[in-house]
């Protein structure tokens, strides 16, 4: 058993591909996620202690895990340049937004320091545990997923008390947090200060977790969390929640694009019944009977002519993301033939969202003018996360159907921009 632990840091396993919703989740302290919307989920805060059963397993055997990315890992991240980090500082508060700028090593303080916190985001892009733990969470619509961030604090370190308008769910992988909770509805802030913290917080809960622990809150509940170890590391798996306002203006300015593709719409207005005028200050009321005309014939009251505009929106990356072509990207015939030994999985950076037969990718359709097969493909991508290895005869179609080739399918299109990956990430 001793040799098991020899590398002494937790491995993620990614989530089966078809999740058991009625079946309990340690993860959710013995509930089906099923159960879990139903009680919790933006409604209550919830704890759960042991969330990941293997912390306290290998404790219990003397042979303590360590967090899946070591801090060294993390401060290297920091420094790349290749992710949005933040250094919050207490006593007194200061934050340093470093964005995507490369940080220096000598400007980030030393695990024995206390009252600092540097916070990573999308880690998730990274580091392929990260991405696993991400899995873990696909009961949850993936348009409403934002992502995973990183929070490694010396003794003391925190952000002070705040409230987010998202819903959080809070994994101790390293070192000790307390969390203080509140169900407080004064949330008035602190002037002066380069953080949102709450003026008056007054706790009424209080735990403190430990590895392993988890805590969701659902959004506006004031909470506070503070590092009782040096090295401590919470991973926050963050949702996101557009206003309707958003969603609509998307979804409107979408529609408006799709108006180029209506052959009718490009006729020009034409008024042989307009009458002589003694107001010519007024709307003609035979533009408004002729453009009524229009607006009827696109029934614009089927939420439908929304919601693929809506559904691309939701599909698009953060405005940070960066995708890099592959090194060596593989010809359209070596491509084929790859997929029929190697898993083929999205970038973690890449959004997918479906609706109805249409799946979209960061922001494209990437089934609209796709053939049945591979339409299937990106249905069975979204769902799952990945294409397995296809079947000989599969690949035998597709390698014979040149007008399959890099030009029209989708597939190897998204491929060769390094929005889908070959396995293994990272």
């Amino acid at each position: 058993m001793s040799s098991f632990y020899l590398s002494n840091a937790y491995q993620p396993p990614r989530a089966p591909e078809i999740l058991l919703l009625k079946q309990a989740w340690a993860l959710l302290g013995n509930l089906s996620p099923q159960a879990f919307m139903r009680d919790y989920w933006h409604k209550q805060p919830f704890l759960v202690r042991g969330a990941i059963p293997a912390f306290a397993q290998a404790k219990a055997l003397g042979h303590p895990l360590e967090s899946p990315l070591s801090a060294k890992t993390l401060l290297s991240m920091a420094c790349s340049g290749n992710c949005e980090a933040r250094l919050v500082q207490s006593k007194p508060w200061r934050l340093t937004d470093f964005g995507s700028s490369p940080m220096r090593r000598k400007d980030l303080p030393t695990l024995d320091l206390p009252n600092w916190t540097l916070l990573i985001q999308g880690v998730e892009a990274h580091q392929a545990a990260a991405a696993k733990i991400l899995s873990w969470f696909r009961f949850i619509p993936d348009a409403r997923l934002d992502d995973l961030m990183v929070s490694l604090a010396g003794k003391g370190g925190g952000v002070g008390p705040h409230s987010d308008s998202y819903d959080v769910f809070l994994i101790q992988m390293a070192g000790r947090r307390k969390w203080s909770i509140s169900s407080q509805s004064d949330l008035k802030l602190r002037a002066g200060l380069p953080l949102k913290i709450l003026q008056n917080f007054k706790a009424q809960q209080e735990w403190v977790l430990e590895p392993g622990d988890l805590l969701y809150l659902p959004p506006h509940t004031p909470h506070n969390g503070v590092a009782l170890d040096a090295g401590c590391q919470t991973w926050s798996v963050g949702f996101r929640a557009p206003s309707y306002r958003e969603l609509l203006q998307e979804g409107l300015w979408r529609l408006a694009e799709s108006l180029e593709d209506i052959p009718a719409l490009k006729a020009f207005y034409a008024d042989p019944q307009q009458y002589a005028t003694a107001h010519p200050e007024v709307l003609p009321q035979e533009l408004i009977k002729q453009l009524t005309k229009q607006l009827k014939s696109l029934d614009l009251n089927d939420i439908n002519q929304f919601l693929l505009g809506i559904s691309a929106y939701l599909s698009e990356p953060k405005p940070s993301a960066f995708f890099m072509q592959p090194p060596q990207a593989l010809s359209y015939p070596q491509f084929i033939r790859r997929l029929c030994t190697t898993p083929l999985r999205p970038h973690p950076l890449s959004r997918l969202i479906c609706h109805q037969d249409q799946v979209f990718c960061n922001g494209e359709n990437m089934t609209q003018a796709a053939t049945p097969l591979t339409q299937g493909l990106w249905q069975s991508l979204a769902a799952k996360q990945i294409i397995t290895p296809l079947t000989k005869e599969v690949k035998k179609y597709l390698l014979q159907q040149p007008s399959l080739g890099h030009l029209s399918n989708s597939i190897y299109s998204a491929y060769a921009a390094g929005w889908l990956i070959f396995e293994p990430f990272g």
